[in-house]
């Protein structure tokens, strides 16, 4: 609330109100508010007086007796979505811009992990925000998943989201003859006022913990995942006309005697990109980008869009694809199988040897794949083993390195990329953790396909009227957007990058991703390589998508958006008709439909996401459960006020090093440089660090891992200079008494796959 009149000059009134409002409720003296400010002196107690009176009369405080002061509560009112912490308090996320609001424990009302909330702000200033919860306004999910404990004469379910902080009471008659300790699939009933904790009934039985299918099922329950399709979504898919006709070829521009193949993981079943290659007479190249055209089977908002609207995106578990259109059409009638005419959808370019497009062209074609490779495939003939076309996979890889090069003089940034995979036997166990690593293979498609992607997203944006306010019944395109990191986030990853010595040159958005690529160049196999460059991906913001379109940062591209996978991603079918109503001169939907559609898939983007790293999470707990005792370098990758994060270099594996059991001294959090120091040895654990780590406890419940902290990894360094050179990357910052002080004037980075806060 605004002051009424200009500041006082009495420095107390601030610092009196800070105090006030923090004992919000609270009737304080003027001797009380002395002690909690530390000040003890009669001219400063004079002061406290003064400023006291003042904030009085300008109405921000009540005096309720005789020299006894409480703060005027403002009765500000504000909605947002409510993350809980591990201590049954939580915060309230508003908005990107503004502070988080603090919700302690006992005042979160009957609200869950998730909801969206008005919340009641009753304390707030530069540094801190709290309140208590008014109501829920919608409820962000009504089933989770959890293990009964059944008793004779009581049944409670013990949610497996640790962040829903309460347990389910499930009356007798809704129990369907669950046995104790099993995994259900319950529903949320209501949770009356005044109750300790909610109702609610059980849907499904899943099994006993611990059993691959079990655990499995409970992923997919946890993150709303269906495992089947409706029988009429079958039905339909199965009724489609999958002939191609003579009349149907005629209508497109045919590649079926044009070299094309296909390059996907091994395993794959949907292929839905295939490459074109021809030398034309004058010198150039014609590649063609040739996408299934699963819109020519599957047409607006009938059975099986309306499904594929709801599921939006495949989601890829450990063991298993849901898939996002029924089999028939992602493994069969769809999919770029080889030796097979298939129609598509393409983008063509005529291109030079310096990878520069010529002409480019949009349509419907047909094609015939004459070779389907594996990645490993084409990156041995890349490496100089022969293999079937040979000469124009070379070819391809060189123009897609120049098209990289030039990506990156325009300012996409890189980093390097590794996905967790396991071997499982016939049972589900994990036998192998191995990694997708990008090699030059996974290179040369991707550049291809963000080539189009790229220029599908320009021609759609060239089709929009000029000049003119979009409305809600206006034509519009979809793009897949990326924000620019806040310039909090990219002052924050500076300041810490110069006490290594490196800098950002943050003059301009071009300025800034050069910087970070050369950044992220400069520190490879350097000490402090880890550290920087997880904080540089975490800097980064996740991309949506959106009728707005604001660029792609992290790709450095002015127009971007998603034409490449129709089998498994909702937004390029939405892409596949605006472009076809553009080449046709229609409108396919308007600007209201399209960016409901992207809300959507946005967000089961991000639930697909999360259920992939539960699965993942999962089989890396059931590898290491028969490892308790087993010790392994690893790397620090996260520093939170509870302990440490370590990742397993060999296997990926995170695990917490709780900091009570780091016994050998007493380590203080440096918030700022994301590190705990010992008070006595001055040792130094910080994020990005190598470290020896022992499994203490794989909890398969908890889907948990816990460390203890073996020793650090230092090659090349003593200890002593290893101090000197963190000590002096720290800056030195000591308090009076020398010892090195908490600081939290700015977020820890969050550890991934982690609570938001503690």
């Amino acid at each position: 609330m605004p002051r009424k009149n200009q500041q006082s000059p009495n420095p107390f009134t601030e610092p009196v109100l800070d105090v006030l409002k923090h004992n919000a409720g609270k009737i304080l003296n003027y001797k009380q508010i002395s002690a909690l400010l530390e000040l003890h002196s009669e001219s400063d107690r004079v002061d406290i007086i003064e400023s006291l009176d003042l904030l009085v009369k300008e109405g921000l405080i009540l005096e309720r007796e005789l020299g006894k002061f409480q703060y005027k509560e403002q009765e500000l009112f504000e909605n947002g979505t409510i993350d809980f912490i591990s201590s049954g308090g939580a915060y309230v996320i508003t908005s990107p811009t503004e502070k988080d609001i603090f919700i302690p424990k006992g005042k979160t009302k009957d609200a869950l992990h998730g909801d969206t909330v008005q919340v009641k702000v009753t304390y707030a200033n530069n540094h801190k925000r709290e309140g208590i919860i008014q109501k829920v306004i919608q409820r962000r999910r009504t089933d989770f998943v959890g293990v009964a404990q059944v008793t004779a004469k009581s049944c409670f379910v013990v949610p497996d989201n640790n962040k829903l902080h309460v347990d389910f009471f499930i009356p007798l008659s809704k129990t369907k003859e669950v046995k104790d300790g099993q995994k259900v699939l319950i529903k949320l009933v209501g949770w009356q006022s005044g109750e300790n904790c909610p109702m609610a009934e059980i849907s499904e039985i899943l099994g006993y913990p611990g059993a691959h299918t079990t655990e499995m099922h409970a992923i997919m329950a946890e993150y709303n995942l269906p495992d089947h399709f409706p029988e009429e979504v079958e039905a339909a898919a199965k009724g489609i006309n999958t002939q191609i006709t003579n009349e149907e070829i005629a209508l497109r521009k045919d590649f079926r005697n044009t070299t094309t193949f296909t390059i996907d993981p091994y395993d794959a079943k949907d292929f839905d990109d295939a490459l074109s290659f021809k030398k034309l007479p004058n010198g150039h190249y014609e590649v063609g980008v040739h996408i299934a055209d699963v819109t020519h089977y599957v047409k607006p908002h009938d059975i099986i869009d309306e499904e594929g609207v709801q599921r939006a995106t495949s989601v890829y578990l450990v063991d298993r694809v849901i898939p996002m259109l029924p089999e028939i059409l992602s493994n069969f009638v769809c999919s770029l199988r080889p030796k097979e005419e298939k129609l598509c959808f393409s983008a063509v370019f005529e291109m030079n040897e310096q990878a520069q497009i010529v002409n480019e062209w949009f349509g419907k074609t047909v094609i015939f794949s004459d070779r389907r490779f594996t990645y490993e495939e084409v990156q041995e003939i890349i490496e100089g083993k022969p293999g079937d076309f040979k000469e124009e996979i070379l070819i391809l890889d060189a123009l897609a390195k120049k098209l990289r090069d030039e990506r990156t003089k325009n300012g996409s940034i890189f980093f390097d990329k590794e996905e967790v995979k396991f071997r499982l036997d016939e049972k589900g166990v994990p036998v192998e953790v191995f990694f997708k690593v990008q090699k030059d293979a996974h290179k040369l498609i991707e550049d291809f396909m963000l080539l189009a992607n790229k220029k599908v997203a320009t021609a759609l944006t060239q089709a929009l009227p000029k000049n003119s306010k979009p409305t809600a019944k206006s034509a519009a395109a979809v793009y897949r957007i990326h924000d620019s990191p806040a310039n909090e986030k990219l002052t924050d990853l500076n300041s810490f990058v110069a006490k290594f010595g490196y800098s950002l040159n943050m003059q301009g958005k071009k300025s800034t991703t050069a910087s970070i690529n050369k950044l992220l160049r400069d520190v490879k196999g350097k000490p402090e390589a880890g550290t920087i460059e997880i904080l540089a991906i975490r800097s980064m913001p996740k991309a949506v998508y959106s009728t707005e379109n604001i660029g792609h940062y992290g790709l450095g591209f002015d127009y971007y958006t998603h034409f490449t996978s129709p089998i498994r991603r909702y937004p390029d079918m939405m892409v596949h008709r605006l472009l076809e109503a553009y080449i046709k001169h229609q409108q396919y939907s308007n600007l209201e439909e399209l960016e409901n559609l992207c809300k959507h898939a946005s967000a089961q983007e991000k639930t697909a996401a999360e259920a992939e790293r539960a699965s993942i999470k999962y089989k890396q707990v059931e590898f290491l459960k028969d490892k308790v005792g087993h010790i392994f370098p690893a790397i620090i990758s996260g520093v939170t006020e509870w302990g440490i994060y370590a990742e397993i270099i060999e296997n990926k594996c995170e695990g917490l090093i709780r900091v009570r059991e780091m016994k050998d001294d007493y380590y203080t959090y440096d918030e700022d440089n994301y590190c705990y120091i010992g008070k006595r040895s001055k040792k130094v654990f910080a994020l990005g660090d190598k470290v020896l780590i022992e499994v203490k406890n794989a909890d398969m419940l908890k889907k948990q891992l816990d460390f203890l902290l073996v020793d650090t990894i230092t090659p090349n360094e003593t200890q002593h200079h290893r101090i000197e050179n963190r000590e002096r990357a720290l800056g030195n910052k000591k308090d009076k008494k020398g010892h090195h002080e908490k600081n939290k004037s700015r977020k820890a980075p969050i550890p991934p796959n982690k609570k938001r806060r503690r």
